[in-house]
């Protein structure tokens, strides 16, 4: 793709590309990389590019705008092509409402194939210079550390000061899926990554979200902080909305009724990038700041082995909350209690 090559690099991006290229995904010389990118990303996917250049991969670039309209109705034939021939893949771009379901189709091809995926929706040049330039390393020893905690949890409680206070119950058949970064074919992970997650069997109380809602909530609302959405939920359903931007609240219940899952909790997740320390209004990154998040619908069951599914998925996080494994305070205003998980106080 010319216009990716000829794109000028921004050297402030390079550590946090070389941090994706040579330590997430872990690229070797020779190896076949399908980056894939759109017009709006073309300052990072440039960045990318001359990571991958510098590794000596045999990479390919692809820009969605020069292979299918959007918003996108499918995964352009052109991508999947080359995800079928690729030994790793990186989909770098802005996401636009209506193109989850060509998202998931580019997932589904990378989970059959089993090939590293860096899943990179919504990154920015901000992103490039925080989120990714953090120490994989330390995100995946918290990561794993946490997993080993709560494979064996039976409820968790989360509070804050904006006035989140519920409880989850988990299903030990469930599993809990590591996304720390250092990506295997067995895991795709978004990139900023730093989270550990799964399905779980109950969450019941109100969940407020004042800080950044998934999809194309981000980009359309950005930060909620100063008109949160308050969502009640029973029985790990969403049976409640209220926010002060009424159009917000009409169309984030529209949404979380586009099926008959919509409206439930698929995925429970701890944010772990200790590297982060504020929220930006961008949930690629975000959603990885020390804390827990939960999101409605599909709950990617390919990873945590839930047996249902759904066409829509939307994360809603809180900020600076508190969490509780087993009545054990492990989160304290939004900060790990490393010491309770074994590890040294940051």
């Amino acid at each position: 793709m010319e216009p990716m090559k000829s794109c000028g690099i921004n050297p402030e991006l390079l550590p946090g590309a070389r941090n994706a290229v040579e330590t997430c995904l872990a690229v070797q010389p020779g190896e076949r990389v399908a980056l894939i990118t759109d017009a709006a990303s073309r300052e990072v996917a440039a960045s990318l590019a001359q990571a991958l250049a510098l590794r000596e991969a045999a990479w390919s670039g692809y820009l969605i705008e020069e292979l299918a309209p959007r918003p996108l109705a499918g995964a352009p034939e052109a991508v999947l092509e080359a995800l079928e021939r690729a030994d790793a893949g990186i989909l770098c771009l802005q996401p636009l409402p209506g193109e989850l379901g060509a998202r998931m189709a580019i997932v589904s091809l990378v989970e059959r194939r089993q090939i590293r995926y860096a899943h990179m929706v919504g990154v920015t040049p901000e992103i490039m210079r925080q989120g990714m330039r953090t120490d994989y390393a330390l995100v995946d020893r918290l990561s794993d550390r946490l997993r080993e905690r709560l494979r064996a949890a039976r409820s968790l409680e989360v509070r804050s000061e904006a006035g989140t206070a519920c409880t989850a119950a988990f299903d030990w058949s469930l599993y809990w899926v590591n996304t720390s970064g250092l990506i295997s074919p067995r895991y795709w992970s978004n990139l900023p990554a730093g989270e550990v997650f799964t399905t779980p069997a109950q969450v019941n109380g109100t969940f407020v979200c004042d800080g950044t809602a998934g999809d194309y909530f981000c980009a359309k609302y950005g930060d909620l902080r100063e008109t949160p959405l308050v969502l009640e939920i029973e029985c790990g359903r969403l049976v409640a909305a209220r926010c002060a931007r009424a159009d917000l609240e009409r169309e984030f219940w529209a949404y979380c009724h586009t099926d008959e899952n919509s409206n439930r909790v698929g995925e429970l997740a701890f944010g772990t990038n200790l590297g982060l320390s504020e929220m930006i209004g961008v949930l690629l990154q975000d959603e990885k700041l020390p804390g827990v998040h939960v999101a409605f619908g599909d709950p990617y069951g390919s990873q945590t082995h839930a047996d249902w599914a759904s066409l829509t998925h939307v994360d809603v996080l809180t900020r600076r909350c508190d969490a509780w494994i087993d009545g054990e305070q492990i989160i304290a205003k939004g900060r790990y209690l490393l010491d309770r998980l074994g590890m040294a106080q940051a």
